[in-house]
């Protein structure tokens, strides 16, 4: 395997903050992006780019070296009263942070998206479909991870959904739904985004519920 070079965006955040540790225990080179004063939030051992997430120009030129872009940034705890927010954070992030890495001639780019289609959350879906769009415009080689929801700390109430999962997965009218819209844990999200760091894609792959839950690392 060999090491990667990260530009990671979101590293303060949910996911990103366990992520980095594991990419630097296997090697890899992380170069996160916070804001003025969050720096302090990032875990220790990566290289800090001080810049602004939503402003391409704050950043943009501190892309490279990197040849792998990890993009975590997004608005907590998702949910249909925050559509305004997903247009203004979520895609104006996506637009300026795959620009950016398109001028950094980024070899492989990492998106994490949403299960999609589902019957909820239309302003969150829509927004990150447009993500995925421009990605696949840019022309960057991409992994798409389209995950519905992430059992981790503080994120445990979905658990008393398991047993209808386990139903719905089972009758043939709602076993493809329940599959594309399952539940992930923490660790097997990670486990995917790293496995999808250290196997680059070539053209656009993309990772639903059942791949999510499957990677593994070494």
């Amino acid at each position: 395997m060999a090491p990667r070079n990260v530009f990671l965006t979101g590293g303060t955040g949910y996911m990103g903050s366990r992520l980095i540790p594991l990419l630097l225990a296997r090697g890899h080179k992380i170069r996160a992006l916070a804001r003025q004063g969050s720096e302090n939030k990032l875990p220790a051992g990566c290289e800090i780019v001080i810049g602004n997430a939503l402003e391409k120009k704050s950043f943009a030129a501190q892309v490279q070296p990197s040849d792998t872009f990890v993009q975590l940034v997004g608005v907590a705890h998702p949910s249909p009263s925050k559509g305004e927010q997903f247009r203004a954070i979520d895609l104006v992030f996506a637009r300026a942070s795959i620009a950016a890495a398109g001028e950094g001639n980024i070899q492989h780019f990492v998106y994490v998206s949403v299960a999609q289609p589902a019957p909820m959350m239309k302003d969150y879906l829509a927004v990150r479909a447009e993500g995925e769009s421009l990605l696949r415009a840019s022309g960057m080689n991409a992994t798409i991870l389209r995950p519905w929801y992430v059992l981790g700390p503080g994120h445990r109430w979905p658990y008393t959904l398991i047993p209808a999962y386990w139903i719905c997965e089972r009758l043939p009218a709602t076993r493809a739904g329940a599959r594309r819209l399952g539940l992930v844990t923490l660790n097997q999200m990670l486990n995917a985004l790293v496995r999808a760091v250290e196997t680059p894609a070539s053209g656009t792959r993309i990772l639903e519920v059942p791949e999510i839950r499957k990677a593994s690392i070494r």
